[in-house]
C-alpha cells in the first residue's frame, strides 16, 4: 500500500507541474517536479520535464543537469538528448547542441521538431560564423595587404627605401586611424595629417594634424582652406600629407556628381575619402562603409581617378621624379 501512495502522489505532483508548466509558472512546476523526483529519483521523465522548467527559467546549468540525468536513466529516450540540444543551442554551443539533436533525431527518425532543431541550428552556426568573421574585420583593420600597387609606385618614384617606406606607413596609419574611428563611431573628422621632417619642422609651431570641417562649406572656405593647407605644408617641411574625410561631410565640390567620367560609381552609402598628397605623386581612394547585422564594417579601399575626384587640389610643388 505504501507503495501505491507513493506512485498516486508522485503521479499527482508531476501533473500538478505539468499544468503550471503550461500556465507559464515555471518555478512552481519546478518545485513541483523536484518534489515528485524526491520520491521517484529513477523517473526519467521528471527530470525531462524539470529540465523544461530550467530551460524556462533560463538556469541554464541546472537544466544541463537534468537533461544529463534523463539521458542517464534512460539512454534510448530522444527526449534526454531534445532536452541536452535545447539547452546548449540556449548557451549558444552550437556545434554540441547540434550533435545532441543528431543523438535524439537517431532514436526517432520521424521526429519533425527535431529535424527542424537540426535545421535551425545549421543557420544559426551560419550567423555565428558570419558575425564573428565581421568583429574579426572590425577588430583587425589591415589596409596595407590592399595597397601593393600604391607601395610600387612610391618605390619607384622614391628611390631611397627609407623615403618611400615612412611615406608608406603613413599613409597606413592613417588610414587604419580612420576606420577604427568609423568603426567605433560612424564617422570621422575632416582633417589633414602631415608627415613632418623631424629635421627641419618646428614641431612646437606645427601640428602633425589640420581639422578642416568647415572646408566644404562653399567654394569661398574651400578655396581659403587649399590655400593655408599649401602654405602650411611649405613651412612646415612636410613630406606627405593625408586629407581624410566622410562622403557625407562634403557639400561642395561633391566629386561624385559630375558628369562623364566623373559620374560616381560606388553607390550611395557612406564612407571614407582619403587622398594622399606629397610633392611627387598623388591618389585619392575612398572606402565604402556597409551594415551588416547592425554592424558597421568599412570595406576595402577603392582607387579613384584624382584627376576626376580630387577632394583638395594640389597641396605640394609638383618636383620630377626623384633619383
Amino acid at each position: 500500500m505504501a507503495e501505491k501512495g507513493v506512485e498516486t502522489g508522485e503521479k499527482s505532483l508531476k501533473e500538478k507541474g505539468n499544468e503550471f508548466f503550461k500556465a507559464g509558472n515555471y518555478l512552481k512546476a519546478a518545485a513541483l517536479y523536484t518534489q515528485a523526483i524526491k520520491l521517484d529519483p529513477s523517473n526519467a521523465t521528471l527530470y525531462s520535464n524539470r529540465a523544461a522548467a530550467f530551460l524556462s527559467l533560463v538556469k541554464l546549468s541546472k537544466a544541463l543537469a537534468d537533461a544529463e540525468t534523463t539521458i542517464k536513466l534512460n539512454p534510448q529516450w530522444e527526449k534526454g538528448y531534445f532536452r541536452k540540444g535545447s539547452v546548449l543551442e540556449a548557451m549558444e554551443k552550437y556545434d554540441d547542441s547540434l550533435a545532441a539533436f543528431e543523438m535524439a533525431l537517431q532514436y526517432n527518425p520521424q521526429s519533425a521538431e527535431v529535424s527542424r532543431k537540426i535545421k535551425r541550428l545549421g543557420q544559426l552556426q551560419k550567423e555565428k560564423q558570419r558575425a564573428q568573421e565581421l568583429e574579426n574585420l572590425r577588430s583587425n583593420v589591415n589596409m596595407a595587404k590592399h595597397l601593393d600597387s600604391f607601395k610600387s609606385e612610391l618605390s619607384a618614384n622614391y628611390g631611397a627605401e627609407e623615403c618611400w617606406k615612412e611615406m608608406f606607413s603613413f599613409l597606413v596609419e592613417t588610414m587604419e586611424t580612420a576606420v577604427k574611428s568609423w568603426h567605433e563611431t560612424s564617422k570621422v573628422d575632416s582633417r589633414v595629417y602631415f608627415l613632418l621632417d623631424k629635421e627641419k619642422t618646428q614641431t612646437d609651431k606645427y601640428a602633425p594634424v589640420v581639422n578642416i570641417d568647415k572646408a566644404f562649406e562653399s567654394p569661398h572656405t574651400h578655396s581659403n582652406c587649399f590655400t593655408y593647407l599649401r602654405q602650411y605644408a611649405e613651412e612646415s617641411f612636410s613630406k606627405a600629407a593625408c586629407l581624410v574625410t566622410s562622403k557625407s561631410s562634403i557639400s561642395y565640390p561633391q566629386v561624385w556628381k559630375g558628369q562623364g567620367s566623373r559620374k560616381w560609381k560606388l553607390g550611395q552609402n557612406d564612407g571614407i575619402f582619403v587622398q594622399f598628397e606629397s610633392p611627387s605623386i598623388r591618389n585619392v581612394w575612398f572606402i565604402p562603409s556597409s551594415k551588416e547585422k547592425g554592424q558597421t564594417l568599412c570595406r576595402e579601399p577603392q582607387g579613384l581617378d584624382i584627376g576626376a575626384h580630387e577632394i583638395l587640389p594640389r597641396i605640394f610643388k609638383e618636383v620630377s621624379k626623384s633619383s
